[in-house]
């Protein structure tokens, strides 16, 4: 995945959603107007095109799998891949 994040946005050109303001920053003007700027580029990008859509979205994906359910799955495929691999050749001779 993070080859991913890189192939789509290598120069690292589109911006990210900011993060919700703090509690304690909601009283600071210039945090909520600064944030209120990274978050209108945001959108402002966002709506320009489905291909800068996607890439936003690939820039911030995350791996799909949880890494202990990751490799059991890897595990698991293996092992299938293997008893295929066992079977067809029991087949041939």
């Amino acid at each position: 995945m993070k080859a991913v994040n890189w192939l789509a946005d290598p120069g690292n050109s589109l911006p990210t959603l900011p993060d919700q303001l703090p509690i304690g920053l909601d009283d600071n003007g210039d945090a909520v107007a600064a944030h209120d700027a990274q978050e209108a580029e945001y959108y402002r990008q966002y709506q320009t095109s489905r291909v800068t859509r996607a890439r936003m979205a690939l820039k911030v994906a995350r791996e799909p799998f949880d890494p202990s359910t990751e490799r059991q799955v890897l595990a698991g495929m293996g092992i299938l891949s293997a008893l295929i691999v066992w079977r067809l050749n029991d087949r041939k001779n």
